[in-house]
């Protein structure tokens, strides 16, 4: 980044990014290597470095200025006794399928560190050493080559020469965005209610590099309210990159929006012709392919062929854009013929605003954390909906593997990879062989299946009453449950109970795991054309599920399905603070925000966020008369119940609809009951407009369900709380007059759910409401939170069912709704 001080260079870069820019040629090529983790890149490094003599120095920090340039970065090792510097790079399978740009680029990193070494020592020259680690069997290739200054000093000038270019229109760049920002002004004519209060605590967050936890009201332009402070602090407090996460595309589309108004309402800064604020639009790969029927590389697909030698004119016509959002963006790479994925991927190191996905920071992989960890970014993270966090993060850090996957492509192959799949059943056979002891007590301990009815047992505080509202394998709230089994087993043997927890880890499965694996990926790399997709789904999960199992620990659950003779192994994260702990230090400031982080101390225990971490609850901007709460305190519509409810409920909904036509939304539990309550409303008043929400519902069909909810319209729109309408949709005014909510959203009792409770009340107490009560009701609100947009409407809530009367449960829904019957 650029520095402050006229006696500083220009421009500071990394070694790597130095190398990256200007020096790779030819095609783009992602063939799955299966890379290590960094994880498994730090282990091999240190394994590498246990090898060498005393004396040898790890990661030796050089630095030099060249013109303009401070070119700075980390050796990953130096032997004084041989005056050798080494770079250490891990893999698995074949060193020769490597592609020859990957090897040229690591030569040329370890050649710049050279020329950095012999500057600092003034020596004539070094034998520079690229060290390839195998991680399957620890076997070092080492490639050497002696090199005089003079040679790594003009190699060292010449990366610098192709970057100093760009380094110069960056530096003007940071200084002209920064000099904008500073200059911002709020893009409306004054702040809503509470919206200048959540504003000065996201700003003193990013000021003093904290955590901030907030909750605002739906309504009052949080997304607004949290990204203006954020880019007013970024020249003051030196904070290099933004990054907007949401959960849902919805979100994406917002804060794409907000950012086009803060740009928009300002005066460009001469002599720029516009606002100069670099937002980048990170889309996924499945959504963004032109070509889904090809791979990756160059002898596949014809955007990656030449990828890297179309791929400077590309980068300096994108600077020419006022927008890096998906269209605009795949406009770019269509004219300079490359991929606009991997384009966007390309660009983002120049970006100031990243727009994305939770995943982009929090996944194993994660894109922007691995940027910003390889850059040395000063990042702000803006986390949307925060209350999605919990669930979104326990599926990043959850795997499953499938036993029958592997004896199918067994039954299809040859060679090494048969062999392979063959060990890997012997070790699965022995990791979920029943103990003998606990053979006797099957029949006592087997759980119940998904489609039962709910657990008699009650707990001591009589809890459990409120739990069971899904019904089996469809409730919209519940991720762990949705991986649970979806039909009742059938009788198994006496030594294969349905449900079973594993309270180890069977590493011997996991190696094998691993070793399938690496096999998969050399049978691959045989076929230069599209890989299998059978063989590449399981080199994915196996690979996913092996990197997680050694993070296995009290945070999470390793459960064994079984359904006759079909199988399913399960590593569920039930508690994700251990893994997004380090993501979160990693960056300078996260603000957490959302209309529902009731209880906070929920959402602080599970994503595992700091001691010192600020907390704001904004009151909300809205009189109690906006909106009517009626509870229905003689309806319930627990699982056993349901069917006596129906008739309930469409009078209930038919008689507030008679009272004010408009408009309404209704909420239920899954998709059975909605189809329930709606076949029988539309029977009974065929003259009110009604439609569904459907499973699997496209991005176009959602569109044209929130469509029909224009102004002056009537109707009532049919959806499963806890799905696609429940949240991040804006339906202002007469758009959307009122909303039923027939269900508490608790998730369905089940045995995994049990054992999230279980394991819940061991680390935190209060097992139930973390598993079932905080979860569903934060869905009850947010879907509530559809109806009251801004201070000048008006509506209505239903909340039907007779459990919204009980004091811990009205205790944890908005303090300003009046209650009534």
């Amino acid at each position: 980044m650029p520095t402050q001080s006229p006696d500083e260079p220009l421009y500071t870069v990394a070694v790597r990014a130095l190398c990256e820019f200007g020096l790779r040629r030819g095609d783009l090529d992602q063939r799955l290597s299966g890379g290590p983790t960094a994880q498994e890149g730090i282990e091999g490094h240190a394994l590498v470095a246990s090898r060498r003599g005393p004396g040898y120095r790890r990661e030796l920090p050089l630095q030099a200025d060249v013109g303009d340039l401070r070119v700075r970065g980390r050796a990953d090792g130096y032997d004084p006794a041989l005056h050798r510097l080494e770079e250490v790079k891990t893999y698995r399978g074949r060193l020769e399928r490597q592609p020859p740009g990957v090897c040229a680029l690591h030569w040329a990193q370890l050649m710049v560190y050279g020329a950095l070494l012999c500057r600092e020592q003034g020596c004539a020259d070094v034998e520079l050493a690229l060290v390839y680690l195998e991680l399957g069997s620890r076997q070092e290739t080492v490639l050497t080559r002696r090199c005089t200054a003079e040679a790594l000093e003009a190699e060292l000038r010449s990366a610098c020469a192709a970057f100093e270019h760009w380094a110069r229109q960056e530096a003007a760049h940071r200084a002209t965005r920064d000099a904008a920002l500073r200059a911002l002004a709020f893009p409306h004519a004054a702040f809503r209610p509470g919206q200048r209060q959540l504003a000065e605590a996201v700003y003193r967050a990013a000021r003093d590099g904290r955590c901030l936890l907030a909750q605002a009201p739906t309504g009052i332009g949080k997304t607004v309210g949290t990204l203006f402070p954020l880019l007013k602090a970024l020249p003051v407090q030196g904070i290099d990159r933004v990054c907007f996460l949401t959960a849902k595309t919805s979100g994406r589309a917002l804060a794409l929006e907000a950012l086009r108004t803060l740009r928009e309402t300002q005066p460009p800064p001469a002599p720029a012709p516009v606002f100069p604020l670099r937002v980048l639009e990170l889309v996924a790969r499945e959504k963004s392919c032109e070509h889904p029927d090809k791979a990756c590389h160059g002898g596949s697909c014809p955007l990656a062929a030449g990828f890297f030698d179309r791929l400077p004119a590309a980068r300096l016509e994108a600077l020419s854009l006022p927008s890096w959002e998906r269209e605009p963006l795949r406009a770019l790479a269509a004219r300079h013929g490359l991929c606009p994925y991997y384009l966007g991927l390309e660009l983002a190191p120049w970006s100031d605003v990243f727009v994305g996905d939770y995943n982009h920071w929090f996944d194993t992989t994660a894109l922007l954390h691995g940027l910003s960890a390889a850059q040395g970014w000063k990042t702000a993270l803006l986390v949307d909906e925060a209350h999605n966090l919990v669930e979104r993060a326990r599926r990043m850090y959850s795997a499953e593997l499938d036993p029958a996957t592997w004896r199918a492509l067994q039954r299809g192959s040859g060679g090494e990879l048969k062999r392979a799949l063959q060990r890997l059943q012997r070790r699965w056979r022995e990791a979920v062989r029943l103990p003998a002891s606990a053979e006797a007590e099957t029949d006592a301990e087997a759980a119940p299946g998904d489609d039962s009815p709910l657990p008699q047992a009650q707990p001591a505080q009589g809890s459990l009453a409120l739990a069971g509202d899904g019904d089996a394998g469809e409730t919209a709230a519940s991720p762990a449950q949705a991986a649970a089994p979806t039909a009742r087993p059938r009788a198994p043997r006496p030594s294969a109970p349905p449900y079973r927890v594993l309270q180890e880890m069977p590493a011997p499965f996991v190696e094998a795991l691993q070793l399938a694996a690496s096999a998969v990926l050399e049978h691959l790399a045989e076929d230069p054309g599209k890989p299998d997709p059978a063989l590449l789904d399981f080199a994915f999960d196996a690979l996913h599920f092996a990197r997680l199992a050694a993070d296995f620990g009290p945070h999470a659950l390793l459960d064994l399905h079984t359904e006759g003779r079909h199988e399913r192994l399960c590593l569920r994260n039930v508690v994700p603070a251990p893994h997004l702990q380090p993501r979160l230090a990693a960056a300078h400031s996260v603000t957490l925000f959302s209309a529902t982080l009731q209880p906070p101390h929920h959402h602080l225990q599970l994503l595992g966020l700091p001691e010192d971490t600020a907390r704001l609850e904004v009151a909300a901007p809205f009189a109690a008369q906006q909106l009517r709460v009626h509870v229905a305190r003689r309806l319930s519509t627990r699982w056993q119940h349901r069917e006596a409810s129906v008739e309930q409920i469409v009078r209930r909904m038919a008689a507030q609809y008679d009272d004010r036509p408009g408009h309404y939304l209704a909420f239920f539990s899954s998709y059975g009951y909605l189809q329930q309550v709606a076949q029988r409303f539309e029977a009974e008043r065929p003259d009110i407009p009604a439609w569904r929400q459907s499973r699997g519902m496209s991005e176009e069909a959602q569109a044209a369900f929130i469509e029909r909810f224009v102004p002056g319209g009537r109707g009532i729109g049919f959806a499963v709380l806890g799905g696609a309408f429940g949240e991040g949709i804006d339906l202002p005014g007469e758009r959307l007059i009122g909303a039923f909510i027939a269900t508490l959203g608790l998730p369905q009792v089940n045995p995994v759910n049990e054992q999230f409770r279980a394991l819940l009340q061991r680390r935190f107490g209060a097992g139930f409401e973390h598993a079932y009560l905080y979860p569903g009701l934060q869905k009850v609100v947010q879907a509530a939170g559809r109806v009251i947009r801004g201070p000048e409407d008006r509506g209505v809530l239903h909340l039907l069912d007779d459990r919204f009367g009980r004091p811990d449960v009205r205790a944890l829904l908005p303090a300003w709704w009046a209650i009534g019957e």
